[in-house]
């Protein structure tokens, strides 16, 4: 069993910069690929970014390109959201992901994840 706790959403102007945390529990944090995803108001859950098991390959859904950086620290269990030149559309829960599994490649898809957080609010104000 892997528990992912998130953090550091929040209230936010537009145009601002916000750091997501998720921490995760297990010995094996190194061998998973890790997500992160947003569901705003009335919509359903979305890809943002994703990083392999080494951090070595990361992939970003469009709306976050050049804005978002996903890294990780396997040496704190930990995986990060770095979010800058925030947008009110940027308005969503943020859940990070866990895929049990050292693959090469990340993964998009939320079926393809094993383990969910239980997200962190972030609110963009215009």
């Amino acid at each position: 069993q892997v528990q992912l706790v998130e953090s550091g959403g929040g209230l936010v102007q537009a145009g601002g910069s916000l750091r997501l945390s998720c921490a995760a529990s297990g010995r094996t944090f190194s061998s998973y690929a890790m997500g992160w995803f947003r569901q705003g108001p009335g919509k359903e859950r979305e890809f943002v970014a994703a990083s392999n098991w080494s951090g070595g390959i990361t992939y970003y859904a469009d709306s976050a390109k050049g804005r978002v950086t996903i890294s990780r620290d396997n040496a704190r269990n930990s995986v990060y959201l770095q979010m800058n030149s925030l947008k009110p559309a940027d308005t969503a829960g943020y859940y990070c992901a866990a895929k049990v599994g050292k693959y090469v490649w990340v993964h998009t898809k939320r079926d393809e994840y094993d383990y969910w957080g239980q997200g962190t609010q972030v609110t963009v104000s215009s």
